[in-house]
């Protein structure tokens, strides 16, 4: 049988669509275009359903042929979200205080998507963290309300079933999979004591006794919290919003890890900076940290939080698993140029480098062999559009679009696309590839009209190291250092070797009668081939200098020009004597 085409939904001023994905990348012919204005849409976390609003009514159709399943009289709404098994559709729109309602009325609102009745009305007056979490079985589903948590069972929001209330709970994290739930809770520190996150296995809750694991720490103004697929362990991005040093516009980042069986630690990152992106491997097994000023780092750590693959420096800020987990892309959105460096994390291989300028977003395909960029508003107002590639460089679809919101894959159950072997060569298309291409280093006027040498780099790139036991691959920042130290001192050796090695000019004898007074071997030409001597050892010292690495000034940049002329005199001066 033959793998599905993944759908993509696009959403812009000219109304909503969904698009048949690649090879076609045509219409959906069964979806009739919306050409009014969509506040929100979302499709279900199988693809099977999908939803979407249009300022009027929001309206649930079957992803397959598009026929009509619900509608709901719901123009206000701004939020949509299904749950795991597309029981209950999820709305909300911004809370409001009216003279007929002082009070402000239910905005967040659980629809039975089949029967189109109402569920459950609750409020919910902050757009962070809007949506309930469940479990993937339904079984769990859980909300926050007042700094505490509300679990609730079985789909059934008449009853709380447990409460988690510790102090003041800000954020928590429900763990991926089915019964039994974990969650992770955050409580930020308060008058000298430290901030922690715990987690817990529903229903035990407690204090750190009862706890799975338990991590406590400073420097924390807020979290984002990660599990893995396989919910045995997560990691915590701590922030403060303020870098008390001043070595940072981004305040200050940690990364902690914590696991299920209880272990827990602190991500040593080896560069100084800002932490951009965290993203776990699909096989749980390994993460992907981006850190450090720019040029930015790339590293994989395993699951002791020992460094695995390094992959060196470059313009990026963000990194994207695909689904399979044999890709990363390694990416420098936002106020970097949109290179994006595609590798094979099972050889550690470069497969493509391709570009997307004043790309705002960046997604996977399901399929594991193609993904789209976008420049979206209100990010960036102009130029909006997106565009369909395969991972090896190739574009397959562009479109323009006067003013796009959103672009969204159709998603799949785990397992209906298999893993493919990784290709290198990039594939046909009409439309080209989306390559960079190299650009020359900026070099200071004084440099520009000699040879391009690594001491004229602003920045010093590090090359991928493979940092298993025992791994070959490219020489660590320290070695390669070291080897050009080895090299510069085996040239001035050679060099002054050299210089030792050629005969001394014969002497001349001194004619005492037409030179009847004291000989003086520092006069005349004697004393011009010491000078010359003397500023062709200078000359040598630099060269060596700058074979080590150092920058030279522009003076001793033209000291070093004029040492042909130099040897030129000295050998005139000593055939001459």
């Amino acid at each position: 049988m033959a793998a599905p085409v993944p759908l993509i939904a696009v959403r812009g001023s000219d109304g909503t669509s969904l698009l048949c994905g690649p090879p076609d990348c045509e219409r959906h012919a069964a979806f009739q275009r919306d050409s009014q204005v969509s506040r929100c849409f979302t499709f279900s976390r199988d693809g099977a359903l999908f939803s979407w609003c249009d300022g009027r009514s929001v309206s649930v159709v079957k992803s397959s042929d598009c026929s009509l399943l619900s509608t709901f009289d719901l123009p206000k709404v701004t939020q949509l979200q299904f749950s795991p098994l597309s029981t209950i559709l999820v709305t909300w729109h911004p809370y409001a205080k009216t003279q007929s309602c002082p009070q402000g009325e239910a905005n967040l609102q659980l629809w039975d998507v089949h029967s189109g009745q109402l569920i459950k009305a609750l409020y919910q007056k902050k757009l962070e963290s809007w949506c309930p979490s469940w479990s993937e079985d339904e079984k769990v589903a859980v909300r926050s309300v007042n700094n505490e948590l509300h679990f609730f069972e079985n789909n059934d929001f008449s009853a709380i079933a447990n409460k988690l209330h510790m102090q003041k709970v800000s954020d928590f994290a429900l763990s991926p999979g089915c019964y039994p739930s974990k969650v992770a809770i955050y409580v930020p520190g308060s008058k000298g004591a430290p901030s922690f996150v715990r987690l817990y296995q529903y229903p035990v809750f407690g204090g750190p006794t009862v706890a799975l694991a338990n991590k406590s720490f400073f420097k924390a103004d807020r979290v984002i919290m990660q599990w893995n697929k396989k919910a045995t362990a997560v990691l915590v991005t701590a922030s403060t919003e303020v870098d008390k040093t001043g070595a940072s516009y981004y305040g200050e980042q940690t990364l902690h890890y914590l696991a299920v069986n209880g272990e827990s630690a602190v991500v040593q990152l080896p560069k100084n900076g800002p932490i951009y992106d965290v993203a776990w491997s699909p096989s749980s097994a390994e993460f992907c940290v981006v850190y450090g000023f720019m040029p930015a780092k790339a590293t994989i750590f395993n699951l002791k939080c020992d460094p695995v693959f390094d992959f060196g420096t470059g313009p990026r800020n963000a990194a994207y698993y695909s689904p399979q987990g044999q890709l990363l892309v390694l990416a420098g959105f936002g106020n970097l140029r949109g290179q994006m460096e595609v590798w094979d994390v099972k050889k550690y291989k470069q497969v493509s480098k391709p570009q997307a300028p004043d790309a705002t977003h960046f997604s996977w395909s399901p399929d594991g062999e193609h993904v789209v960029t976008a420049t979206c508003s209100p990010r960036l107002r102009v130029n909006n559009s997106y565009q369909i590639w395969h991972y090896t460089g190739s574009v397959l679809h562009k479109c323009a679009v006067p003013e796009l919101w959103e672009v969204l894959w159709q998603p799949f159950p785990d397992g209906t696309f298999p893993e493919r072997a990784v290709k290198y060569q990039a594939v046909k298309s009409e439309l080209g590839t989306t390559q960079a291409t190299p650009t020359q280093a900026y070099r200071p006027p004084a440099l520009r009209h000699l040879p391009a040498t690594a001491s004229s780099k602003l920045h010093e790139d590090e090359p991928p190291q493979n940092m298993k036991p025992g791994a070959t691959g490219e020489k660590s920042k320290a070695a390669l250092k070291k080897q050009r130290q080895r090299e510069a001192r085996k040239a001035a050796k050679q060099s002054v070797q050299e210089s030792k090695s050629e005969p001394p000019p014969d002497p001349t004898p001194v004619s005492t009668t037409s030179h009847p007074g004291p000989v003086c071997g520092d006069s005349g030409p004697d004393k011009k081939v010491k000078n010359l001597k003397k500023k062709l050892k200078a000359i040598e010292e630099l060269k060596e200098q700058q074979a080590s690495g150092k920058v030279l000034q522009k003076s001793q940049l033209e000291k070093m020009e004029k040492e042909e002329q130099l040897l030129k005199e000295l050998e005139e001066l000593q055939l001459g004597l």
